[in-house]
C-alpha cells in the first residue's frame, strides 16, 4: 500500500465523518419537521382502514373518501380538547380566587389524617414537619405559572397542528409518496422486495394503532364508570388521561394509578377520612385494578398476536431496551419500530437463521 492510498483512505474516512456530522447537525436543526412528519405518519395508519372502508365498500372516490377521515379525526380531536374545556375554565376561575394559605392547610390537614388513621404518632412527625418547614418551603403557586406557560404554547401547538393535518392529508391521498420517496435510496432490482415489505409494515402497524385506539377506549369506558359511580368530579377527563397514560409501556399505568389515587383522595378534602375519603378511593382503586386485568389479559394479548405477530416476552425485551436506549420514548415507539425492522429482514434476509425463527409468524 502506498502512501498516496493511505493519504487518500485517511481523507475519505475524514469526508466520511464530516458527512456524518453535518447530517446529524442538519437533522438536529430540523428535529420539529421529524416530529411532525413521524406524527402524521402515525395519524395517517391509523386513518388508513377508515379510507379503505369508505373506497372499497361505500364506493367513495378517493378524494372524498380522505376528507370525510380527516373530517372525522379532526372531530374527534375537538371533542377531546372540548372534554378539557370546562375543566380548564373552572381551574382558571379557581386559580383566581386561590387562597394558597388554605390549600396549604387543607393538604397538612389530610396528612394529619392519614397519620391518625394509620395509628402512627403523629407529634414527632407535626414537629419534624415544623422544623423543616417542608409545607412551607412548598410552593404552590407553582400552578398558576405553570397555566400561564401552557397558554404561551398553544401559539406553537396551533403552527404544529396544521402542519401534522396538512401533511397527513396527502399522506392519506397519495398514500405512495413515502414510498415514492423511499425508492430513490434503495438500488435497482431491491424496489419490489422494499413496496412488499411497505405494504407489509402499513398493514401491521394499522391493526396496531387501532389496536391502541380500542385499548384507550375499552380503559377510558371502564375509568369512566368506576369513577362516577362513586362520584368524583371530572370522572370523565380523569379517565381519559389515566386511559392515556397507558399508552407508556408499564410505566404508564403505575403513573396513571397514582394520578387517580391522588385525585381521588384531593377531590374529597373536608371530608372524613376513614368514612368517606378512604373507602371511596379503596373502591376506585380496586376499579382501576380490574381495568388494568382487562387490559393486561384480554386487550393486549389480542393487540401483540394479531397485529404485530410477536411473542409477549420478546416484545417485553424490546420495550425494556427502547426505554434503556431512548428513555419513555423508545418505549413508546419500540413495538412498531421492532415491526418495521423485522418485515424488512424477513423480507431482504429470509435465508438468515436467526431471522428466520423471528419472523417466522409474519
Amino acid at each position: 500500500m502506498t502512501p498516496k492510498n493511505i493519504s487518500e483512505g485517511i481523507l475519505r474516512a475524514v469526508g466520511i465523518m464530516a458527512g456524518i456530522v453535518l447530517l446529524c447537525y442538519f437533522l438536529y436543526q430540523i428535529s420539529s419537521v421529524l416530529v411532525y412528519i413521524t406524527i402524521a405518519v402515525i395519524v395517517s395508519l391509523i386513518g388508513r382502514p377508515i379510507v379503505l372502508f369508505l373506497r372499497r365498500r361505500l364506493k367513495f372516490r378517493n378524494t372524498l373518501a380522505v376528507i370525510v377521515t380527516m373530517l372525522l379525526l379532526v372531530g374527534i380531536l375537538v371533542g377531546i380538547i372540548a372534554l378539557f374545556i370546562p375543566l380548564l375554565v373552572q381551574q382558571g376561575q379557581n386559580l383566581s380566587l386561590l387562597n394558597i394559605e388554605a390549600m396549604q392547610a387543607n393538604v397538612e390537614s389530610l396528612y394529619r389524617e392519614v397519620t391518625d388513621y394509620l395509628g402512627v404518632s403523629t407529634s414527632d412527625i407535626e414537629e419534624s414537619i415544623k422544623e423543616s418547614k417542608i409545607f412551607a418551603n412548598l410552593d404552590f403557586g407553582f400552578v398558576p405559572n405553570f397555566l400561564n406557560s401552557f397558554v404561551g404554547v398553544l401559539g406553537s401547538f396551533s403552527v404544529g397542528l396544521f402542519s401534522v393535518l396538512f401533511i397527513v392529508f396527502f399522506f392519506l391521498k397519495d398514500s405512495k409518496l413515502f414510498e415514492d420517496a423511499l425508492m430513490v435510496l434503495v438500488p435497482d432490482g431491491k424496489e419490489r422486495r422494499l413496496k412488499s415489505s411497505i405494504n407489509t409494515i402499513k398493514d401491521l402497524l394499522s391493526r396496531y394503532f387501532v389496536g391502541l385506539v380500542l385499548q384507550i377506549l375499552i380503559l377510558f369506558i371502564i375509568y369512566t364508570a368506576v369513577l362516577l359511580i362513586f362520584g368524583i368530579e371530572n370522572a370523565v377527563v380523569i379517565a381519559f388521561l389515566c386511559a392515556l397514560l397507558n399508552l407508556i409501556p408499564y410505566i404508564g399505568p403505575i403513573i396513571g394509578g397514582v394520578l387517580m389515587l391522588t385525585l381521588t383522595m384531593t377531590s374529597n378534602i373536608g371530608s372524613d377520612f376513614s368514612t368517606v375519603i378512604l373507602p371511596k378511593t379503596l373502591y376506585v382503586m380496586i376499579g382501576f385494578v380490574l381495568g388494568q386485568l382487562v387490559d393486561n389479559f384480554f386487550s393486549q394479548p389480542r393487540i401483540f398476536s394479531q397485529s404485530v405477530k410477536s411473542h409477549p416476552l420478546e416484545i417485553f425485551l424490546i420495550i425494556i431496551i427502547g426505554g434503556l436506549l431512548f428513555g419513555v420514548t423508545g418505549m413508546i415507539v419500540a413495538v412498531p419500530g421492532y415491526t418495521a425492522i423485522k418485515v424488512v429482514l424477513k423480507e431482504f434476509l429470509a435465508e438468515n437463521k436467526i431471522v428466520k425463527s423471528l419472523t417466522k409468524n409474519l
